[in-house]
């Protein structure tokens, strides 16, 4: 693993060891936020419920998962787990607080990270610039809750055993600026050092950051039970190449994105019958071609059928050939896709849309592993192996009798669902940088970045065409953008992303709303003539705005919080008082 010297860090801003939870930005609306509903036993942190746990919970997980997973499966699920929850608070520091600076932004990560009782969190050297998209700190934990005994020791050696402090702080940092941000741990108090130490940069600005970021994805074991660790050049290509298919790439950190791949590493090298089911836009086809390059047919043909393209009355044909005259216009014979897949893999790609009739055909295929081409009675042998992909509910289509049973029994040998990208947002902040990158080359825009705003806005936003939706928006943005420019909430359809807009319209640090400048200068006009003749004081004001968030979320105390940007336990606590007056 790399280092960086201490003799590299320039100190350009705030003095060494600064503890965040001593600086003018205030923890205590940070604790706040935290609430014991004893009654019902929950424990609320903004709108996650968390938990309180013994400290030797950790101490004892680690020392079942390091035997029992091998050094680098344990520490890349620890780092994975660390990741997740930098990003869930990052979103809710965001929603909360949407005009953040970068540098209010790594305080409350900070902050963040000590309420959570895993590190007292110093900021030493830091150079941050939104404007140039630089981003360089150096981060002093002490009293690591991670500190390993001297049995794990002794079973991997390694110098770096905060694997989920690690994680956490990338995760944060990465939802919070909007790219990939890799922490790199240089010292660490289980390897003898008084304290911990690391550096966080943008990924792209480490120059072998290949190995630390792979822990940050599900690992891929080989043949013989080796975990696999991607060079720098292969991490590249595999993170960064331009996306193909259905404008997927196979990248990700969510939980929900590793799931799929722990999936996809396990039936990769065997003969299996795969089906893959989502929405359409998730990437099932690059996920095809994933399961075909892992298995031991990689260096044979992968085949792509678009069931949905090809006419029902064509298909046979295309599917398994065609002899010379077997119909009017048949000159020539030529081989079927089953036959130009040989020892290979084929995929079939919406296969939910074929009728009843080639159903059949296909079946008898995937029961003998034979077939013949139209016009032939050769009988050839299918050496293929299929993998299928729908975004139908096809259990569904088979209680409607628009499948076939046993079709559906032998293609759900082993399937994988792929997530839509709403349930897997953690990601988006990785895949917004990607495309913007992509696009800005392949148009020679040289984009500058994407400002908070549009980023933020991208984050709020649903993503019902998933990562084909992200795709294009970014495309379109990035070709309406002039070079050299960043991208701005202008240069993205608003039609598309108007909710997503209207969301932006939040309280800034000073209590006035965050909009658009043009519009901040009627605003005090409209909300005097609002209130005009109410007589309400600020009190009034307050249950006011209380009762309408309820109103329009149903009575859900939880949603209202959110709406109002303030937390549960404030609402909850006024209810109280007012139904006690």
């Amino acid at each position: 693993m790399g280092k960086d010297r201490a003799g590299d860090i320039d100190p350009v801003k705030w003095s060494p060891d600064l503890s965040v939870t001593a600086t003018g930005h205030d923890i205590r609306g940070l604790i706040e936020r935290l609430h014991f509903d004893l009654p019902e036993g929950l424990i609320w942190l903004d709108h996650s419920r968390v938990m309180l746990t013994h400290a030797g919970w950790l101490e004892q997980l680690r020392a079942e998962l390091v035997p029992l997973l091998g050094y680098h499966q344990a520490r890349a699920l620890l780092t994975r787990l660390g990741y997740s929850a930098g990003c869930r608070d990052a979103k809710a520091s965001l929603e909360r607080n949407p005009n953040q600076t970068w540098e209010e932004m790594l305080l409350t990560g900070g902050q963040m990270h000590t309420l959570h009782g895993l590190v007292s969190a110093a900021a030493g050297n830091v150079d941050l610039d939104e404007a140039t998209r630089r981003c360089h700190i150096e981060f002093i934990w002490k009293n690591s809750i991670e500190r390993i005994g001297e049995d794990e020791r002794r079973f991997h050696n390694a110098e770096s055993g905060c694997w989920m402090t690690v994680g956490y702080a990338s995760g944060f940092l990465t939802t919070c600026y909007g790219a990939p941000v890799l922490f790199r741990e240089l010292a660490c108090c289980s390897s003898g050092h008084d304290h911990c130490r690391g550096i966080a940069k943008f990924a792209d600005q480490w120059e072998d950051g290949g190995e630390d970021t792979a822990y940050l994805s599900a690992l891929h074991v080989d043949g013989n039970g080796s975990v696999v660790l991607p060079a720098v050049a292969s991490f590249q290509r595999e993170h960064l190449e331009t996306p193909d298919g259905d404008g997927a790439i196979v990248v990700g950190r969510s939980t929900a994105f590793n799931a799929v791949q722990h999936k996809v590493n396990q039936v990769a090298d065997t003969r299996a019958t795969v089906l893959l089911l989502g929405e359409s836009g998730v990437g099932k086809s690059v996920f095809a071609s994933q399961i075909h390059e892992r298995s031991t047919r990689c260096a044979k043909p992968f085949v792509e059928v678009n069931c949905a393209a090809i006419p029902d009355n064509l298909l046979e044909a295309e599917l398994f050939g065609v002899e010379k005259g077997a119909f009017t216009g048949a000159g020539a014979a030529r081989p079927g896709r089953f036959e130009e897949a040989k020892g290979g893999t084929i995929f079939l790609d919406e296969i939910g849309t074929l009728s009843l009739m080639s159903q059949g055909k296909l079946l008898r295929v995937l029961q003998n592993q034979k077939f013949e081409r139209l016009g032939s009675n050769r009988t050839i042998h299918a050496d293929v192996r299929v993998v299928a992909a729908t975004n139908e509910d096809l259990e569904t289509a088979v209680q409607e009798k628009r499948f076939r049973a046993d079709l559906y029994y032998r293609l759900n040998v082993f399937p994988i669902h792929v997530p839509a990208l709403r349930q897997r947002k953690d990601d988006l902040p990785v895949l917004i940088d990607h495309f913007v990158r992509v696009f800005s080359e392949r148009h020679e825009r040289g984009v500058a970045g994407i400002s908070g705003r549009a980023y933020r806005m991208l984050l709020a936003h649903n993503w019902p065409g998933n990562i084909r939706e992200l795709e294009n928006v970014i495309e379109r943005a990035v070709i309406m953008c002039q070079r050299g420019e960043m991208l701005e909430v202008s240069h993205f359809p608003q039609s598309q992303l108007a909710d997503a807009a209207k969301r932006l319209m939040q309280l800034d640090g000073t209590g006035n709303l965050a909009g658009d400048a043009d519009d901040r200068e009627n605003r005090p006009a409209a909300i005097l003539e609002m209130f005009s003749g109410n007589n309400l004081d600020l009190a009034g004001l307050e249950r006011m705005a209380i009762e309408a968030a309820l109103s329009a979320t149903n009575d859900n105390v939880a949603r209202a919080a959110k709406l109002l940007g303030v937390t549960r336990a404030q609402i909850d606590y006024r209810l109280k008082k007012w139904q006690v007056e």
